[in-house]
């Protein structure tokens, strides 16, 4: 089962794209992006230097175009990834490639919205003097009880011994001087304290942007920043994106749900290394792919041919389905056959372990069949019930 992972800001590199630019159909697809997002990504891929790279307002449009072109690259007829990805996820800003991938948003809706997330966030940034540092090993209960001690926010909590601090850089001094025990520090390369209550106005600003925005459900099984679950309703998806913007990434859950899910190949587009790092520590015997230059493309479509498995979520004009958004067990509500379901309305419970979530139906519509029963075990992304949507009046 295969994992597709896009990075976030601070993955980047001066001159990561430049192998890539040798290909004529990533360039021409980098142009037309450029042209989208109103910025020459192939100059900033290229020639940039390190420093002009870290603007938030110009990584994060590059971060998503790079990942959505190499997707491309690899999968040349996209259609052939839905019979192959088993699941999507992205980190921070690799949630927009990660929606992109999935075909909540279009490309084009992706590279708009995320100039304007990257501008936003910059402004955010810009009203106090913050960053992030990462805090790598010790004792995760002590690093946060130091975190908190200092006023920092766990803005990345990645799993594998790897917590990402962030807030002032008066804290992050503070921090530097006063260490949790057995941890070391790297300041990261990042403009502000993202995923913080810092960047409060770039939510508010994205949330007008979002609600003009059309989405589509996901084509495979996407798994969300907040809390690992897999969201298979488009609207939520962008909605989460938006929420995420000052809210903490949880990608040691999103690991989780891949080891729920019992993955065995995780391939990530570049710029690569940071995620498959973590995958290797975290998710134990899973065999990972770091996709960084082009001549590593047929070596990538054999990885995706060793692993590759298809999602059960598909898409279809004449019904939809309501899945489960993580491992655990369904509790169904009493629903025949035949019931008609409003938006909204609650179709079941599934526990887990870890946490407890409600199942609604996002769109309504007439139950056509259940998929499961209720006190079944179920996986993350596993289609629970069939729905008829809701006909339109004319």
């Amino acid at each position: 089962m295969l994992v597709i992972v896009a990075p976030g800001q601070g993955s980047q590199t001066p001159g990561f794209l430049t192998p890539w630019l040798e290909e004529p159909t990533f360039a021409n697809r980098i142009e037309w992006l450029s042209a989208v997002a109103g910025l020459d990504l192939a100059h900033y891929g290229t020639e940039a230097d390190a420093d002009t790279i870290r603007d938030t307002a110009i990584a994060q449009p590059l971060l998503v175009a790079a990942g959505l072109v190499a997707a491309l690259e690899l999968f040349p007829h996209p259609a052939d990834a839905y019979h192959a990805v088993t699941a999507v996820a992205g980190h921070s800003v690799g949630e927009i490639t990660a929606a992109a991938g999935a075909r909540v948003i279009t490309a084009e809706q992706a590279m708009v919205f995320v100039r304007e997330r990257g501008r936003a966030m910059a402004a955010a940034s810009n009203a106090t003097p913050t960053g992030m540092t990462a805090v790598l090993g010790g004792d995760s209960d002590h690093v946060l009880q130091v975190l908190d001690k200092h006023g920092l926010t766990p803005a990345n909590v990645n799993g594998a011994g790897q917590i990402v601090a962030a807030g002032t850089l008066e804290q992050l001094d503070a921090l530097k001087a006063d260490p949790p025990e057995g941890a070391r520090l790297r300041p990261l390369s990042v403009a502000g304290a993202f995923h913080t209550h810092h960047m409060a106005p770039a939510v508010d600003t994205l949330r007008r942007y979002a609600s003009a925005i059309s989405t589509h459900d996901p084509r495979t099984r996407l798994l969300s920043n907040r809390d690992g679950h897999v969201v298979h309703s488009g609207r939520e998806v962008l909605d989460r994106i938006v929420e995420q913007v000052s809210n903490p990434v949880r990608w040691d859950l999103c690991q989780a749900t891949m080891a729920d899910l019992g993955i065995t190949g995780i391939l990530e587009v570049p710029p690569a290394g940071t995620l498959t790092g973590l995958a290797r520590r975290a998710i134990p015997g899973v065999e990972t792919f770091a996709l960084k230059t082009p001549d590593q493309l047929d070596e990538a479509r054999r990885f995706v041919e060793r692993h590759g498995a298809p999602s059960p979520m598909t898409a279809s004009p004449t019904w939809r389905l309501v899945v489960a958004p993580m491992k655990g067990t369904f509790n169904a509500a009493t629903l025949e056959a035949g019931a008609q379901l409003a938006p909204g309305d609650h179709v079941g419970t599934v526990t887990s372990l870890r946490d407890s979530r409600e199942i609604r139906a996002a769109h309504g519509g007439t139950v056509l069949e259940w998929l499961v029963e209720d006190g079944d075990p179920v996986a993350p992304g596993q289609p629970l019930v069939r729905l008829h949507p809701e006909a339109v009046s004319p």
